[in-house]
């Protein structure tokens, strides 16, 4: 199955909690950390919702 990696660029102190969820579930913990994630819908989905604090890598 395709992956997609993800890294933390921005810190998501001070951002709501469903946000901070969303980080967890990709698995970005920690800042500049880089994750390969399945690339379907639902992890699509949480990367939308936190597009502002992530960077997509290809």
């Amino acid at each position: 199955m395709a992956t997609i990696k993800v890294r933390l660029i921005k810190s998501p102190i001070g951002y709501p909690h469903d946000q901070k969820a969303a980080l967890k579930v990709l698995g970005l913990t920690k800042m500049h950390r880089v994750r390969e994630v399945q690339d379907n819908p639902a992890m699509r989905g949480q990367i939308r919702k936190v597009a502002h604090l992530v960077e997509v890598i290809q």
